[in-house]
C-alpha cells in the first residue's frame, strides 16, 4: 500500500512538511522526510521532562521538593510562571507540569538549571537518539532571537527570520521527526523511565492544552491525543501519541516551515493534526 501524498498536502497548506508516525506496540512506521534534523523550539522540553524523571527514580532529586523562583529574571514567555508578575513558590514536580501542560517556558528553565543539560544530552544517547540534542535554555533560545534580529519580538521581516539562529538545527535546539516519535513510544512502553514515572509523564502530556495542531485530526471523544507543541517564526511542531478504543497507539511527530512569516496561519496549524490523521489512517489500515 502506497504511503499518502505527504507533498501535497503540505504545499497546500503553505508548508513545507516532515513527519514519522509508528505504531508503539508492532513497530509499523510510515515518514516523510523522517530523518531531517529540524528545529524542536518547545518540544525539547520532553527529553527535559523524561531526565527529570529519571534523576527522580534514582534519587538525585525529589520531585516534592519546593522551590522559590523571583520574579526578576525569570525566562520569558506567555504563560505560566513567565507570565506572572511576583514570586512564586511551587514543587519541581509542578514546575514540570506547568512546562509540559502550558509550554512554560520559565518552568522549564529552572528544571534545566536544576537537571542539566549536559544530563539531558547523556541520557538521549544512552537510548539511542542521537541526532536530539539540547543546547540551549528558553531564555538564550529568546535572546538569540532578539540578537539576530536586532529588535524583540514579533520577527516577521523575512531578512530577519532567514538570520534567527533559532532555526538553525545546528545551532539550536533539534532532533528529527523519528527520534521525537520514538522517545514518545519508549515513554508509552515504559521504557524511557519507570513504570511509575512513565505513568506521570503520560498524564502530564495528556493535559496539554493546546487543541489546534495534532489533535484537531482526531475529534473523537474515545480517541485520546497527547502531546507536546513547539513553535518559532514559520515553525509548527507537534509530537505526541493517539490512542484508539481498539487498544491501538500511534507515535506521531510533525515538523513544518512555513513559507509566510504571518504570525497567525491556521492552515499551517490545521495541516499537522490532518497529516497526522493521514499517517495514523494508513497504519491502521
Amino acid at each position: 500500500m502506497s504511503a499518502p501524498d505527504f507533498d501535497t498536502l503540505f504545499s497546500t497548506a503553505g508548508v513545507r512538511g516532515w513527519l514519522h508516525a509508528a505504531d508503539i506496540d508492532s513497530g509499523r512506521e510510515v515518514g516523510h522526510g523522517a530523518d531531517v534534523p529540524l528545529p524542536t523550539a518547545s518540544m525539547f522540553k520532553v527529553p527535559l521532562l523524561v531526565e527529570f524523571c529519571r534523576q527522580a527514580d534514582a534519587g538525585l532529586l525529589d520531585p516534592s521538593d519546593r522551590v522559590t523562583v523571583p520574579a526578576a529574571g525569570r525566562s520569558s514567555g506567555p504563560t505560566g510562571i513567565s507570565a506572572m508578575l511576583d514570586e512564586v513558590t511551587l514543587s519541581l514536580r509542578d514546575l514540570a507540569y506547568l512546562m509540559i501542560a502550558v509550554s512554560d517556558n520559565g518552568s522549564a528553565d529552572v528544571l534545566l538549571a536544576r537537571v542539566g543539560r549536559e544530563a539531558v544530552n547523556t541520557m538521549l544517547a544512552a537510548l539511542g537518539l542521537h541526532g536530539t540534542r539540547v543546547l540551549q535554555s528558553c531564555q538564550e533560545f529568546n535572546d538569540s532571537m532578539r540578537e539576530d534580529a536586532g529588535h524583540p519580538w514579533p520577527f516577521v521581516d523575512p531578512d530577519d527570520v532567514a538570520r534567527l539562529r533559532a532555526l538553525d538545527p545546528e545551532r539550536t535546539n533539534r532532533s528529527t521527526p523519528r527520534e521525537m516519535s520514538a522517545l514518545f513510544g519508549m515513554i508509552w512502553r515504559d521504557e524511557a523511565a519507570s513504570a511509575e514515572s512513565c505513568a506521570w509523564m503520560r498524564a502530564a502530556l495528556n493535559k496539554q492544552v493546546w487543541p489546534h495542531r495534532l489533535a484537531s485530526g482526531f475529534p473523537y471523544d474515545d480517541v485520546a491525543v497527547s502531546g507536546k507543541t513547539g513553535t518559532a517564526p514559520t515553525l509548527r511542531t507537534e509530537s505526541g501519541v493517539v490512542e484508539y478504543p481498539d487498544g491501538r497507539r500511534y507515535a506521531v511527530a510533525v515538523f513544518t516551515r512555513s513559507f509566510s512569516t504571518a504570525l497567525n496561519q491556521p492552515r499551517a496549524d490545521a495541516v499537522i493534526g490532518t497529516a497526522a490523521r493521514m499517517a495514523v489512517d494508513h497504519l491502521r489500515r
